[in-house]
């Protein structure tokens, strides 16, 4: 590790340790003055182990711990949801106990008061953002691409990115995503990227390959990889799993499907990185080199970050993720200035692209001015 890294990882627990404490200190000030506590101690410890939970849980997910590394992972999770949205009201609510105060206002009704709207605000956004992230929805998009696709005039496509499978996401999620691609009834699906959540172990441990290949389609299925799969540090054992119930990943590869369009897949931008080897990734040009351009180029690259050269290379429709659209309000902000598209649909000179929400979750089962969903995208052929 370069002194850079060691110095920033260190400020990101010194904010992080300050907020919790934060949060902590407003929820005793609340808790003791209703239930008129005084072991300060045992409740900073519980505060503690809350904002540790996720780390504990993460690097316990292969050791002695196992057993709860889960329950640990989920709770720890949880926490950081309290905390992104503890952040946001709390301030809010510590103006107004204090004007409060100042207004000669009881005690009870500027810490217990003030402190139960807060609670109850709280509560009913986890509750939300927890069915939102818990029950998907189908989005349809319709796209018209000017090409010849051999004897084919439309296309239908059930896209899922970002399923996340691990110890949070397994195989009741994955029955969601089975019926849900169903009801499309499609005639191809695309997977791109993020199928893994990070640690490959528990994917393996509890089937779920035998549940995701239960997906059908008449023209197969294809993935790519994401950068969650580069952090779990096994994409050959992905790649493997994948073949093995008839899910072809697309690692810097075409295929000419039915002789009538290609799947272009592209390794994700994390392949270049420290757990990848370095190996990186080629540019669309050189993929899509050896190509009938005349055919439709559909691409699957899980991040939206190349865009302009999609557009400009012909590419005519390009299916991504990764950015959960922020996944809990106002996150949104950040994606929408991180990427020319952070969701939905945009026209680029001839490309179509679209991005999805994806299907899972990362962290907190919590969605707030998102879903989980699956595409439905209807391609239509029109020659001009």
């Amino acid at each position: 590790m370069n002194r850079r890294f060691i110095v920033t990882l260190i400020g990101i627990l010194l904010v992080y340790g300050g907020l919790s404490l934060y949060l902590g200190w407003n929820g005793w000030v609340y808790l003791s003055a209703v239930y008129e506590w005084n072991h300060a101690g045992l409740y900073s410890a519980v505060v503690a182990l809350l904002a540790l939970a996720f780390i504990i849980g993460r690097a316990g997910q292969a050791t002695l711990i196992r057993p709860i590394a889960g329950p640990l992972k989920l709770i720890g999770s949880y926490w950081f949801a309290i905390l992104e949205y503890g952040v946001l009201l709390f301030p809010l609510a510590d103006v107004v106990a204090l004007l409060l105060k100042l207004g000669g206002a009881e005690r009870d009704a500027y810490v217990i008061g003030t402190g139960s709207v807060t609670l109850i605000v709280l509560l009913l956004l986890l509750i939300v953002g927890t069915r939102n992230a818990w029950s998907p929805v189908i989005r349809r998009y319709t796209v018209q691409i000017p090409k010849r696709a051999g004897g084919r005039e439309k296309l239908r496509i059930a896209m899922a990115s970002d399923i996340h499978l691990g110890t949070t996401i397994g195989n009741g999620h994955l029955h969601r995503l089975l019926h849900k691609v169903k009801q499309i009834n499609p005639d191809i699906i695309l997977l791109p990227g993020d199928i893994l959540d990070d640690d490959i172990e528990p994917f393996i441990r509890r089937k779920m390959a035998e549940t995701l290949g239960k997906l059908e389609a008449p023209l197969g299925i294809y993935a790519v990889t994401g950068n969650h799969e580069y952090i779990g540090g096994k994409v050959p054992e992905f790649i493997a799993a994948m073949d093995a119930i008839g899910i072809r990943v697309l690692m810097d590869e075409t295929a000419l499907v039915a002789d009538s369009f290609y799947i272009i897949g592209r390794k994700d931008r994390a392949s270049g990185g420290f757990r990848a080897g370095g190996a990186g990734r080629l540019p669309i040009s050189e993929l899509i080199a050896p190509l009938d351009t005349s055919l439709p180029m559909i691409m699957l690259d899980h991040q939206p970050s190349d865009l302009k050269n999609a557009a400009e290379h012909g590419i005519d429709l390009s299916l991504s993720g990764h950015t959960h659209r922020g996944q809990m309000t106002p996150n949104h902000l950040i994606t929408k200035r991180l990427f020319e598209l952070d969701w939905g649909y945009l026209k680029k000179g001839g490309l179509h692209a679209i991005v999805s929400s994806g299907f899972g979750f990362w962290g907190p089962p919590v969605r707030i001015g998102s879903r989980s969903e699956v595409l439905q995208i209807d391609v239509e052929f029109v020659p001009v």
